[in-house]
């Protein structure tokens, strides 16, 4: 059997207290005004567990008791850390929330969840404050920054004078995380995830990728965010390795060279954008395009040197699909990537590639089975899997734990693919799929994954469309206008004009019936599209 998260933590506490646990950037302004700069704030694992007992105890004297769910609404901090794995010791139930989901989002996962508390931070004080009164039981609310606000507890001071309670017998197939799913169709779902689904993938995870103490990771994916909480905070903590967290902001360049990292942990944006700056760097240089022509993996090793330094090993990709060209082109420059996928609902992993894999598709990682439902002529249907890892069910919801877990215990994932010689090669939602008057489907994300690295694209969405009353494949955009701008061209038209003579050029790489065949079938967006917290697009609230 598996054991516990909080055994797992504990574990780690006990065999490698001095080392660096976490580490998170803060910007200080540095003297004189010449500009910023980042010191990277410590805990080592004996005081993160340290912290975690106190705050136990804490949670414990407020009432908090096993199977009881807490919520926890913030970006990720080492107070962060501290409450998660606090909760899990208590015995109770970690309710994560995206801290960017509006009022209203997180009032109704809170009401169903039937919270017994709420730790935050950040500037969610008035939205929670506002209906804490008018949920059951009128759980009690923790800040963890150092606010006034009547009726809110500081979690500073709740820690102090407190001493480590005796642990709670937590069996680790009980309850352990409610996540709820990104909702990109409108309607989230509280995957009820067990103490063993989320340690097997972890230490699964530690197991292939071949992580040690000496690692350190670097991570952009937000902890509310399956793939961030098990890949980029537990795994990491099972190894006794350092983990650092930052966000995707102007100092990230900055973090990346101070953080000295060997593993950086990512979503494909951040590898289309840095794949995308790499090579128009090598565009605009003489000498680096004749480096690159006669050796791409001494590009490389400059490249990796100037931005991540000597000791860095290889990205991890996951949460959505990875550009093939990203990831071909890293590749080739010596540059190692490994993709991984899995939905919230499977803790999330499924299947892996290795870090210079050359044949198409991952694999299914150990214990995990993976089969493909009714496929069609061309080998695709859609994809099941069945693992210590697939969730209880949803909560509060068996009929649509029903439509995903059938009687036989396999998890119907609803993305669509083939399996073939131990190889998943995936092909889209089956809910996003175009079918063309000739019977064809064609796949959004396989085309998407061929435009998006398009300079003067930023991020596009193609969907269904229609054309004289026939389904066409269209696309909207939202433009790159800083790079287009460096083009010359500021006005819509010519930004349209330019975006779809290069997607006729890229749409070449492309099957014919897959292709957008009309100009008219490509709109231009004013604002970036509204995302889920994986960086999904919600593809409901923009289709036409």
């Amino acid at each position: 059997m598996y054991p516990t998260i909080a055994k797992l933590l504990d574990d780690s506490v006990a065999k490698h207290g001095d080392r660096i646990a976490l580490r998170m950037p803060i910007p200080k302004e540095r003297k004189r005004g010449r500009g910023i700069r980042l010191v990277l704030n410590e805990i080592t694992y004996e005081r993160l567990g340290e912290m975690v007992g106190r705050f136990a105890t804490a949670l414990a004297e407020l009432g908090v008791s096993p199977g009881d769910r807490v919520a926890l609404v913030s970006k990720p901090r080492a107070a962060w850390a501290t409450t998660f794995f606090a909760i899990l010791r208590c015995g109770a139930v970690v309710v994560p929330l995206d801290p960017e989901l509006q009022r209203g989002e997180i009032e109704r996962i809170l009401r169903e969840a039937e919270v017994k508390g709420i730790v935050f931070s950040g500037g969610k004080t008035e939205d929670v404050l506002s209906f804490r009164s008018e949920l059951p039981g009128d759980p009690f609310v923790v800040s963890m920054d150092r606010v006034q606000h009547e009726g809110v507890l500081f979690l500073d001071a709740l820690l102090l004078g407190k001493s480590e309670s005796p642990r709670a017998e937590i069996d680790p197939s009980s309850l352990a995380i409610l996540m709820y799913t990104s909702g990109t169709t409108g309607n989230a779902k509280g995957a009820m995830l067990t103490h063993a689904n989320v340690a097997s993938n972890a230490l699964t995870a530690v197991e292939i990728v071949d992580l040690t103490a000496e690692d350190n990771f670097l991570s952009i994916v937000p902890w509310n965010h399956i793939y961030g909480l098990t890949i980029t905070l537990i795994a990491p903590l099972i190894t006794g390795g350092t983990t650092t967290y930052t966000p995707v902001d102007r100092n990230l360049a900055q973090v990346m060279k101070a953080a000295k990292s060997t593993i950086i942990l990512g979503v494909p944006k951040l590898y289309n954008v840095l794949y995308g700056r790499i090579m128009d760097s090598i565009k605009k240089s003489g000498i680096k395009r004749a480096i690159y022509r006669s050796s791409p993996t001494l590009m490389g090793r400059l490249v990796k040197n100037k931005l991540f330094g000597k000791q860095f090993r290889f990205f991890t990709s996951g949460g959505a699909p990875l550009s093939p060209e990203a990831a071909e082109g890293f590749r080739g420059m010596g540059l190692g990537i490994i993709e991984g996928y899995g939905l919230t609902e499977t803790s999330p992993l499924l299947t892996m590639c290795e870090e210079f894999d050359e044949e198409p598709g991952m694999a299914a990682i150990p214990e995990v089975e993976l089969k493909i439902k009714d496929p069609n002529e061309d080998g695709v249907g859609e994809v099941l899997a069945k693992g210590p890892n697939i969730m209880d069910g949803y909560y509060k919801n068996p009929a649509a734990t029903a439509e995903v877990i059938d009687a036989d215990g396999w998890f119907h994932t609803g993305d669509l693919g083939t399996y073939v010689n131990g190889r998943l090669v995936l092909s889209g939602r089956a809910k996003n799929v175009i079918v063309l008057e000739t019977g064809k489907n064609v796949y959004p994300e396989e085309i998407e994954w061929e435009l998006v690295t398009i300079p003067a694209v930023e991020e596009i969405m193609v969907y269904e469309g229609t054309r004289q009353g026939i389904p066409t494949v269209s696309a909207q955009v939202y433009p790159n206008w800083p790079a287009l701008k460096e083009m010359g061209i500021e006005s819509p038209e010519a930004a349209l004009d330019r975006i779809w003579e290069e997607i006729k050029e890229r749409s070449e790489n492309l099957a014919v019936f897959k292709r957008i065949k009309y100009k008219e079938s490509v709109t231009l967006v004013d604002e970036p599209f509204e995302k889920s917290a994986k960086l999904d697009i919600k593809r409901h609230l923009h289709q036409t």
